[in-house]
């Protein structure tokens, strides 16, 4: 439950599918994360740092290994979704 707890927090997902892509500056994330005021990002990026699943970097941020592991993990819930809304569209 604790996962989903963090997962569910509101713009937790976007920053971690952020930083798939590679390491971001605080100010690069912000603004691929239209929308995050800087006191909520700064939040959510304690919390993610605490659960190990983003780390600092010389570059800003990057994903840990425990948070590659994750959007590896949920690479199938992706694929679903994909499904899901197309089932949808029907």
């Amino acid at each position: 439950m604790a996962t989903f707890d963090l997962l569910g927090r509101r713009w937790t997902m976007r920053i971690l599918w952020e930083l798939k892509a590679g390491p971001l500056s605080f100010r690069a994330l912000q603004s691929a994360c239209d929308g995050v005021s800087p006191s909520v990002l700064n939040r959510r990026l304690k919390e993610l740092r605490v659960s190990l699943l983003i780390a600092p970097a010389a570059e800003g941020y990057v994903l840990a290994p425990l948070g590659q592991r994750l959007m590896q993990d949920l690479d199938p819930l992706r694929d679903w979704s994909k499904s899901w809304a197309e089932a949808l569209s029907t």
